[in-house]
């Protein structure tokens, strides 16, 4: 996983590289990750490294900024104002670099189309990844899908009341649940439950409630084997279910309950990987997409979540945010076999569950980078359409050309991005240590 996640900012950051030098700018330097440096090489004009933070890499490229107009390249003496003054010292820095015979290798010079290609090739590459990985589960690996029966997950060892089961801790004075009784083991595939065929995970409850007192035959497979295996249900207070099994809930949120037969399993629907044709690959990655884009739309919403889970530990949503730290200790968690029963336990299923993982991270990469603000990628987007709106808008109406657009100006909305951004990554970086992610919880 470090490797996988190590390649995809590299190869980000070869995105925004390669169409620079195409274009004849000059990039002093191309890093992956922040902080000390650790290693480096220079490469003609270019220095190529890697810094000890793997939270991210980048390019330098010189004239990011343009001089301010009328002043021939040159900055004013003086600025008044916090933010007047971080413009010019950005502006300062962004100039320094530009060497006699640099003056048309700087970035504020290029066409709008060539600022677009430059700043999307980094997002464009995490989707070509996240693409390439995707399309290797689906056709090489395959995508679970749902088949007939219902998995017995857990067998509870005695009767409880709905009303009661949060609260009780022992079963000391209750009767044995009618599926222990019967001999119901955890994996058993329900096949069918008084000569009905069992479907679905909702068929269960629904064969079982209206039979109370009654014995009732229950054929499963068990081991390669069918077995016939005879139950008594009992009549207990059960929440109340609609016709896909899914729990009814009150007015006033809680759960509503009623009196039908008890067998005490809980079940899973089994599934079969079954391999995709490349013609499927188009709309996985669509809706691979668009519910990344949801979920991060969710993340401020979901980031009181993390809050309450790193210091009230509330238990942290498995499809919640977490960090470059909570992806390795899941990923070693995985590796280390802690999830087979969730998600199969042989290497291979370990192997593809963490292409898995890699694959949705480099989705996120794509779709959190066209963000238009800076300083991501979308940011400098937004800012080279901007120049392009703008003179394309002057030519139509006879006026004079409007120059560059001051990215310079926006550096206020950059830092409190920026500032914000590192507030989320330290709290998601305490959850992932002090709370972390269950996925099998």
């Amino acid at each position: 996983m470090a490797v996988g996640l190590a390649l995809s900012i590299a190869l980000h950051e070869i995105g925004h590289l390669v169409p620079a030098k195409r274009f004849g700018l000059r990039v002093p330097q191309y890093m992956v990750g922040f902080g000390p440096t650790l290693w480096s090489r220079r490469r003609g004009e270019t220095e190529y490294g890697v810094k000890a933070i793997p939270l991210g890499g980048y390019i330098r490229m010189i004239g990011m900024f343009p001089p301010r107009p009328g002043d021939d390249g040159r900055l004013r003496a003086s600025s008044t104002g916090r933010f007047s003054q971080l413009m010019d010292e950005a502006r300062a820095a962004s100039l320094e670099e530009v060497r006699p015979g640099d003056e048309n290798r700087v970035y504020y010079r290029l066409k709008v189309w060539q600022k677009v290609v430059i700043m999307m090739g980094g997002p464009t590459m995490n989707l070509l990844i996240g693409v390439v990985l995707l399309t290797l589960l689906l056709t090489a690996h395959g995508v679970p899908t749902a088949q007939p029966g219902a998995v017995v997950a857990e067998v509870s060892r005695c009767v409880v009341p709905a009303t009661e089961a949060t609260a009780t801790t022992s079963c000391d004075g209750r009767p044995e649940t009618p599926a222990l009784a019967a001999g119901v083991q955890p994996g058993d595939t329900i096949v069918s439950i008084a000569g009905e065929p069992v479907e679905a995970i909702g068929d269960v409850g629904r064969l079982i409630r209206p039979e109370t007192g009654t014995e009732v035959p229950i054929v499963v497979e068990r081991d390669g084997a069918t077995l016939t295996l005879t139950a008594t249900p009992i009549r207990n207070l059960l929440p109340e279910v609609d016709a896909d099994g899914i729990p009814v809930t009150a007015e006033d949120g809680s759960i509503r309950t009623t009196e039908a037969g008890f067998l005490g399993v809980t079940t899973r629907q089994p599934t079969e990987l079954v391999r995709q044709p490349a013609t499927a690959v188009p709309g996985y990655v669509w809706d691979y997409t668009t519910r990344t884009a949801q979920a991060l739309v969710q993340v401020p919403q979901r980031m009181v979540g993390v809050w309450n889970a790193a210091f009230g530990g509330a238990e942290r949503d498995a499809e919640g945010p977490m960090s470059v730290v909570g992806v390795g200790r899941v990923a070693g968690e995985v590796s280390a076999g802690q999830y087979d029963d969730l998600l199969g336990g042989t290497p291979a299923d370990r192997m593809w569950t963490l292409v898995t993982l890699l694959a949705a991270l480099n989705f996120m990469l794509f779709v959190f980078n066209l963000v238009p603000l800076l300083p991501l990628d979308g940011g400098h987007v937004a800012g080279a359409l901007w120049e392009g709106l703008k003179r394309q808008v002057a030519r139509l109406r006879g006026r004079p050309d409007p120059g560059y657009v001051d990215v310079a100006k926006a550096l206020p909305v950059a830092y409190s991005v920026a500032v914000v951004l590192i507030g989320m990554s330290a709290l998601l970086i305490y959850a992932d240590l002090v709370n972390p992610v269950d996925l099998g919880g």
